[in-house]
């Protein structure tokens, strides 16, 4: 639907508040009401995205959401060019139990769609994900 802006985010907050402006935009604005807990998974692996670049990843290097004619596509950019290793799997089940690392990469790959890890040129990585966005059911 449109180009992507980069949001003025600094935290995972800013981003899921972000996103939701996304949403609002451009899927309200086209006269569909977008499904409210397709609206909740987005907040929830924008969150889980977000918060990993900010631990895990160096920091926070950027943000980006664009509406699709499918969904909301997010880019999220670190400063680490270590590539997660359970994003080197997008196959495996959910964990049965917690073995110490967390459970946002088997969630990102079940929220999402088209899960991207690139190195980026000026150092650092960008994940990028497509989280789908349906419409509301009539009333």
């Amino acid at each position: 639907m449109t180009t992507p802006v980069r949001g003025s985010v600094d935290s995972a907050a800013s981003a899921r508040a972000y996103a939701r402006s996304v949403v609002r935009a451009e899927w309200d604005a086209a006269g569909r009401e977008a499904r409210e807990q397709d609206v909740i998974d987005l907040q929830l692996v924008v969150s889980e995205l977000v918060t990993n670049a900010i631990r895990h990843g160096g920091g926070l290097a950027g943000f980006e959401a664009w509406a699709t004619s499918d969904g909301v596509r997010i880019a999220v950019h670190d400063h680490s060019e270590v590539i997660p290793e359970a994003a080197l799997d997008a196959t495996a089940p959910l964990p049965v139990t917690h073995r110490g690392s967390g459970y946002g990469w088997p969630l990102i790959v079940r929220l999402t769609r088209e899960v991207a890890v690139d190195r980026r040129p000026e150092g650092g990585k960008t994940i990028s994900v497509l989280v789908p966005i349906r419409p509301a059911e009539p009333a």
